[in-house]
């Protein structure tokens, strides 16, 4: 399939997704989003792909949303076609099962940090910068900085960020929870690509049951949530994969999981 917005390719297993809207900083417009829910859909019907990965360039992962996208809508308007959800790349991602990453590099801004922290994780290199600098145009998050940012660094730290619509480095965005490691521009891209593939080559069953269940912790309180986790582990019991790693194990040898 042939995309405008962005770059889409298969890794042995893992699928990548980048960005590429040079001209505007990789600036998050609907039809950009609508081509990440179309290959996102594409890489959920593909069994072959355990793990997606989503990045942008160098100097940008996404500088935030397009405001030209923005700067003609109406109260009515945004709330007739649910903008911004009503692209597809949005609601598919709130909804997906298998592992996404999220490879940052330089300005995840706005829309931008949205579309990261949709993501299971982020590894960042050490020029990124994050925020949610709405609040400069008497606007505010609106796909989920306030929520998905207060739980990642604290009620105090999001509120502060979202407030002043400072923008945070990646030594602070480390310290304070928002990304999982941080990596060199050069490294990004196969330090990524290596974490996906790990993912990649567990079983499909338990990587999704696992991710299931860690998003459940954000939604039920910790005595229904070990509950779920527990009907999860009882869950891996049925599939064959299950029996296979433990045999691979007991029998020292690499297991040869079917995702079954």
């Amino acid at each position: 399939m042939s995309y405008q917005y962005i770059n889409v390719s298969n890794h042995d297993g893992v699928g990548e997704i980048k960005l590429h809207r040079p001209d505007a900083m990789n600036a998050l417009c609907a039809a950009l989003m609508e081509e990440v829910g179309t290959a996102l859909q594409g890489f959920a019907a593909d069994d072959t792909i355990n793990a997606v990965m989503i990045t942008g360039s160098e100097k940008a992962f996404a500088a935030g949303a397009d405001i030209k996208d923005m700067a003609q809508l109406s109260c009515v308007d945004a709330v007739q076609d649910d903008f911004p959800f009503s692209a597809s790349g949005w609601t598919v991602l709130k909804e997906y099962r298998k592992p996404v990453i999220a490879a940052v590099s330089g300005y995840c801004l706005g829309g931008g940090c949205e579309l990261a922290m949709s993501c299971d994780f982020i590894i960042a290199t050490d020029t990124a910068r994050f925020g949610q600098p709405e609040v400069k145009l008497a606007i505010m998050p609106g796909a989920g900085g306030t929520q998905r940012m207060a739980r990642a660094v604290g009620k105090a730290r999001a509120m502060e960020l979202c407030l002043t619509g400072r923008f945070m480095d990646a030594e602070e965005a480390l310290e304070a929870g928002l990304i999982a490691y941080i990596t060199t521009v050069d490294r990004l891209h196969g330090d990524t690509l290596a974490t996906a593939s790990t993912i990649a080559a567990h079983s499909s069953i338990s990587t999704q049951l696992i991710k299931e269940s860690i998003n459940q912790a954000f939604e039920m309180p910790l005595s229904s949530g070990l509950l779920f986790e527990r009907r999860m582990f009882q869950t891996c019991f049925a599939s064959e994969d299950r029996t296979e790693g433990m045999n691979a194990f007991i029998d020292k040898r690499p297991p040869a999981f079917r995702n079954r």
